[in-house]
C-alpha cells in the first residue's frame, strides 16, 4: 500500500508540474511583474490544459465563506453591468454606451458586429479588453483589477467572407468566489479544450437569438455542458427565440422571469437547482 501511495503522490505531483508548465507556456504567468503573487484562479482544473484532461472541480462553493455580493444588471442586447464587492465596475460587449450608469472601470468587447464593440471607447475607461487581436493571432487577457480576476477563452466567428479564427472571446470574471462567464457572440459548439480552459462557471450569460449565433437547440446544449447554476439569457430579438431557449431547458432547469433588470448574487445564495433567470433590459 505504501508503494501505491508513493506512486499516486508522484503522479499527482507530475500532473501539477505539467499543468503549471502548460499554463506558463500559454503565456499565463504565475506571478505578476515585481514579484507580487498573482491571485490563483478559483475556476480552473488542477490539470489545466493537459491533453484529454477532463475538468475536475475539487471545491465546494457553498462551503466557502461568503466573500460579498456581486450585482449584475442587464443593460440590453449583450451588455451587462457587473459590480464587484470592492466597487469594480465592468461593462460586457461594450459598444459605447451603458445607459446612465457612468463610465465603467473595465469594458470587454467582441468583434462580430458593431453592436458588440466600439473603435472609440471613452478615454476615461481604465481597461479596454478586446476579444480579438487587431494585429492577428489570439487575444489573451489575464488581468487583476481590484478584487476581480478577468481572463478570456477565444472562439471562432463565421465572418462575412470566411471564418475568422479566435475573433470572439468568452470572458470570465472571477469575483467574490463566483465564476461568471459571458459567451460573447458564440458561433460554434464548445470542444473539450474550450471547456477545460473555461473551467467552472457559476453564472453564464448566453446569446439566445437562434440565428446570428448558434441555433437554439445547440446553444441549449452548450448550457447543459457548462452546468452553471445561474443562466442569464441575452441577445434575444423578441420573445420568440427567448421562449424557445427556455422551452429547451425547462425539463432540467428552473425558470424565473425576474421582472427586474438587476440581481445580486453571492456564493451563499446561488440556487440549488440550475436556474434560467430572465432579466428585463434597461433599454
Amino acid at each position: 500500500m505504501r508503494h501505491v501511495y508513493r506512486s499516486c503522490s508522484a503522479l499527482v505531483a507530475a500532473i501539477m508540474l505539467l499543468a503549471a508548465s502548460a499554463w506558463m507556456s500559454a503565456g499565463v504567468s504565475l506571478a505578476q511583474t515585481g514579484g507580487a503573487a498573482r491571485v490563483p484562479s478559483n475556476c480552473l482544473a488542477i490539470a489545466h490544459n493537459l491533453p484529454r484532461a477532463r475538468f475536475v472541480n475539487l471545491t465546494n462553493v457553498q462551503s466557502e465563506p461568503d466573500a460579498g455580493n456581486v450585482r449584475i444588471s442587464f443593460v440590453g442586447h449583450s451588455t451587462f453591468w457587473i459590480e464587484s464587492p470592492g466597487g469594480v465596475t465592468i461593462a460586457t460587449d461594450y459598444a459605447g454606451w451603458t445607459g446612465r450608469r457612468g463610465i465603467p472601470r473595465v469594458v470587454t468587447m467582441n468583434k462580430a458586429h458593431e453592436t458588440h464593440y466600439t473603435d472609440s471607447p471613452d478615454p476615461a475607461i481604465e481597461h479596454v479588453l478586446r476579444g480579438w487581436n487587431p494585429e492577428g493571432g489570439r487575444s489573451s487577457h489575464n488581468l487583476e483589477v481590484g478584487d476581480v480576476l478577468i481572463r478570456n477563452v477565444t472562439t471562432d466567428i463565421r465572418g462575412w467572407a470566411a471564418p475568422e479564427k479566435d475573433a470572439n472571446s468568452i470572458f470570465i470574471f472571477e469575483i467574490a468566489g463566483l465564476c461568471i462567464g459571458h459567451l460573447g457572440h458564440l458561433h460554434h459548439e464548445l470542444g473539450a479544450g474550450h471547456l477545460g480552459w473555461i473551467g467552472r462557471l457559476d453564472v453564464v450569460m448566453v446569446p439566445v437569438d437562434g440565428s446570428w449565433t448558434l441555433p437554439i437547440d445547440k446553444m441549449a446544449g452548450v448550457i447543459k455542458q457548462l452546468r452553471s447554476r445561474v443562466i442569464l439569457p441575452m441577445h434575444a430579438f423578441g420573445d420568440y427565440s427567448l421562449s424557445q431557449f427556455v422551452a429547451n431547458l425547462s425539463s432540467d432547469f428552473a425558470i424565473r422571469r425576474e421582472q427586474q433588470r438587476s440581481i445580486t448574487l453571492s456564493t451563499s445564495n446561488l440556487p440549488a437547482k440550475p436556474t434560467v433567470m430572465v432579466l428585463e433590459p434597461q433599454f
